[in-house]
């Protein structure tokens, strides 16, 4: 008796080809507010852009049942209808040697991560973005992290710390949370806390500093100076301060709740109150100071916490570790990293 055939092999889709059939897709709270091209890249990374802007303005994607436009703003609770959507087999890139560094690098220095947002713990030292001068930035290494294939959206900063401020970064992973973190940082609902060694003990313990700042560029620098209200290009900064803990009434730790988010800020504003940082070198205007023993003579400055709504709900809250500096500072001053940190019941508004 001859065998029987065997079955043949079952057909199975091409993802280069893959069609989802129309589909109806509601706005969210979070999404409200985004382009509709903006919209689509973030809820279909696997399209390309052309395709996008293709299929809109045939009058394929409708919204509330109605023709859009890819510039037009989506509002929460509308109806998009997506029609069958043909996903591009992704192109793979090659990767250089320098690429796999700065990945390992990144993730050693991660604090929390998932599909939207990345957290890393900045070093001191290390520049947030390329300028004259700086060979290795947090923003180029992000390229590292974009997936291989060319479609594959790049991680984007959505704020800033300066060079030599150590701490809590945020990096968006998606367009659809880099809008949303945008949007949060410009409505000013991230909260951010900053923990400084300072000169001298500040009076009163615990105050708010409210002032004008201005930028001043000479040939060798440029720093930020107390400006007067109504002067040409001069921003209001206002920022939070507690003192945690004394060293001898000679030295401070200090939480600080900036409000606004000026260049420079709260090292200006604890020169302006005759309590510079420690290791400064723009703002520190002690004359004769002598630096204690031991205390290396680096910006003791770090983003400590940073509390912000994830843009697909709930809240990040991460906090960063003291950097080696200023850990080898606390630990030879005898301040206790644990003790309750008073800038938590600051208010958040100027």
């Amino acid at each position: 008796m001859a065998a029987a055939p065997a079955p043949k092999p079952k057909a199975v889709p091409n993802p280069a080809n893959y069609s989802a059939g129309v589909q109806t897709i509601f706005v969210t709270p979070d999404e409200d507010g985004m382009r509709v091209d903006r919209w689509f890249e973030a809820r279909f990374p696997g399209l390309s852009f052309s395709h996008i802007q293709r299929i809109v303005r045939k009058g394929e994607v409708r919204v509330n049942s109605r023709r859009t436009e890819p510039k037009s703003r989506l509002v929460a609770g509308q109806a998009v209808r997506i029609p069958p959507l043909q996903l591009e087999a992704p192109k793979v890139r090659e990767e250089a040697p320098q690429a796999m560094k700065d990945r390992e690098f990144l993730r050693s220095i991660t604090l929390s991560e998932d599909d939207d947002v990345l957290v890393l713990n900045k070093p001191a030292g290390l520049a947030v973005q390329g300028g004259s001068g700086v060979k290795e930035n947090i923003d180029d290494m992000l390229e590292s992290l974009r997936a291989p294939h060319a479609d594959a959206q790049r991680p984007r900063l959505v704020h800033r710390l300066d060079k030599d401020t150590a701490g809590c970064l945020l990096v968006a992973k998606t367009r659809f949370a880099a809008a949303a973190l945008a949007k949060t940082f410009r409505t000013r609902a991230a909260r951010k806390i900053y923990w400084a060694l300072v000169a001298g003990v500040p009076k009163p313990k615990q105050g708010r500093i409210s002032t004008y700042l201005a930028k001043y560029e000479d040939e060798e620098d440029s720093y930020m100076r107390i400006a007067k209200h109504g002067e040409k290009d001069a921003v209001h900064a206002v920022t939070y301060y507690a003192v945690v803990e004394t060293s001898a009434q000679k030295l401070a730790w200090i939480s600080l709740k900036p409000v606004t988010g000026r260049t420079h800020q709260l090292r200006a504003h604890m020169a302006f109150v005759g309590n510079p940082i420690i290791g400064d070198p723009k703002y520190f205007n002690i004359e004769n100071w002598e630096l204690p023993g031991g205390i290396q003579n680096r910006l003791h400055l770090l983003a400590r916490r940073i509390v912000v709504p994830h843009p697909r709900g709930g809240t990040i809250d991460i906090s960063a570790p003291l950097p080696p500096h200023m850990k080898q500072s606390w630990d030879l001053l005898g301040l206790e990293v644990d003790r309750y940190d008073p800038i938590v019941d600051a208010p958040e508004e100027d």
